[in-house]
């Protein structure tokens, strides 16, 4: 087994369960994972803004990834230094398909800016802004304020799963990969970015181009389909406990779920077990 020196960590689901922050026993098993030189970041499907305190709770001093692997930004500077936007023209298109009786009962979200641009505040566009420590700002067109400027990622969320796999699916049929990477790091969400916007180009970018790393070098943790290529990407895929069939059969290793702190078990089967 190669030696590990990049470990990424999703934040919700893995780092982050119900009570929305890291808990001690992870900080404990980052920090030592760190004394040993082992470099540590975060790749999220969340805002920048939403993301920066958990950044904070581990100590990483890398880029915070956040959007699908969208953005890079720096915390200390708040420098945005990687930006990929999805095309305004697809996004549009997008909104037009959403406006459709079918899916009226999903709530859309536009980012733009690092900030939640929304047509209204339905209840789940509530939980998700008090869950992310968001200010949303609400518009009276979305398309006017796509029109204006490129948006990082699009989100379609509701509480019916089916109707949100429905259009997960009704989507894909419309366009290629090559135009448009579609995700959900919950039942609940339908997630669009830019085809390039994925954690694991955003992971190999991260590792190759910035640190020099190659693959076998990396190990990964997350919980959800958007973390499925950065699981793959690395040398070391670890799914947690709650994963789905569809991320957890694609890994090297499941861990116990968040509550139960399985970044702890990962950390410590294969980083600070020299054994391996």
């Amino acid at each position: 087994m190669s030696e590990i020196q990049l470990l990424v960590l999703d934040i919700d689901g893995t780092i982050s369960g119900r009570l929305n922050v890291v808990s001690e026993p992870v900080k404990r098993a980052v920090r030592a994972v760190q004394a040993r030189g082992i470099r540590v970041a975060i790749a999220t499907g969340r805002m920048y803004g939403s993301a920066k305190r958990f950044h904070a709770a581990i100590g990483s001093d890398l880029p915070l990834i956040c959007y699908q692997g969208a953005w890079f930004g720096l915390p200390e500077t708040d420098e945005r230094i990687r930006h990929v936007p999805l095309s305004q023209k697809i996004a549009l298109e997008l909104l037009d398909r959403l406006a459709a009786p079918e899916w009226e009962s999903l709530s859309v979200h536009c980012y733009i800016d690092d900030r939640l641009i929304v047509g209204d505040l339905s209840p789940i566009t509530q939980e998700y802004v008090k869950r992310s420590k968001i200010q949303p700002e609400v518009v009276p067109d979305l398309s006017a304020a796509l029109a204006a400027n490129p948006p990082t990622k699009l989100l379609a969320l509701g509480k019916d799963t089916e109707l949100v796999g429905r259009l997960l699916i009704d989507v894909r049929e419309a366009y290629r990969p090559e135009e448009l990477y579609l995700t959900t790091s919950t039942p609940f969400f339908f997630e669009a970015t830019d085809p390039r916007a994925n954690k694991g180009s955003a992971v190999k970018y991260l590792a190759e181009e910035t640190l020099g790393l190659s693959a076998d070098r990396v190990m990964a943790i997350g919980d959800n389909f958007n973390d499925l290529e950065m699981l793959v990407y690395a040398g070391i895929g670890v799914a947690m406990g709650d994963a789905p069939e569809g991320v957890s059969s694609r890994a090297n290793w499941v861990a116990p779920s968040v509550e139960e702190d399985g970044v702890v078990a990962a950390i410590e089967r294969f980083i600070l077990n020299d054994a391996g």
